[in-house]
């Protein structure tokens, strides 16, 4: 049987080539995803500044920064770096969430109230400024997918202005509510299971 015999030249060839094969495979691997997250035709989330990286100010928060007690609990939701903070009433459970914010100055309402009721699977009711910005917007909409409130609300004192899921992911982080704070649906879930109602809550 003959005897195949290798140059350091082939050998040299032969370890190029595989190590440059993964590297085409993870970018074909990458790539297909994208175009799914990502299409072509989507709808418009409204002009805005562009998303920042806020990655800095993403960070741990000190309740007593906020609140004189914790009483049943304390949620901040700062819309500066886009995030809810959430403090238990035993003063050791803490959670920290990205959240989107309202899409203008104007639709951000800022300082104290408390959540006075949650709801799972919760109805839609647009408000008649919603419906006058968007006429397409329906009068109501029940719970499920299409439901802009994702899985779980709580709403606050204000009227129309609550903490709730969201079923379009790419809104979290952006400017992309009409007044209200959403979370990813496992989030808010997870939030919704913590917070009891009476919980003070505090929006900068």
């Amino acid at each position: 049987m003959p005897k195949i015999r290798f140059s350091r030249r082939d050998a040299l060839l032969a370890t190029g080539a595989a190590l440059f094969t993964p590297s085409i495979l993870r970018a074909q691997d990458i790539a297909m995803p994208v175009d799914e997250a990502f299409p072509a035709v989507e709808p418009v989330i409204r002009d805005q500044v562009p998303v920042r990286r806020n990655v800095s100010s993403f960070v741990r928060q000190d309740w007593r920064d906020h609140f004189d007690t914790l009483g049943k609990g304390a949620i901040l939701c700062d819309t500066t770096s886009r995030a809810v903070h959430y403090w238990g009433a035993d003063d050791q459970t803490y959670r920290l969430f990205p959240s989107s914010v309202p899409m203008s100055e104007e639709m951000t309402k800022r300082g104290y109230t408390e959540i006075v009721r949650k709801k799972v699977g919760p109805t839609w009711t647009p408000t008649a400024n919603m419906r006058e910005r968007d006429p397409t917007l329906p009068a109501f909409m029940p719970a499920g997918p299409g439901n802009p409130l994702g899985t779980h609300a709580m709403y606050f004192t204000w009227p129309a202005y609550l903490i709730h899921g969201t079923h379009d992911t790419r809104k979290i982080g952006r400017q992309s509510s009409s007044g209200c704070i959403g979370l990813y649906n496992p989030h808010i879930k997870e939030l919704f299971a913590l917070t009891a109602v009476g919980t003070q809550v505090r929006l900068i």
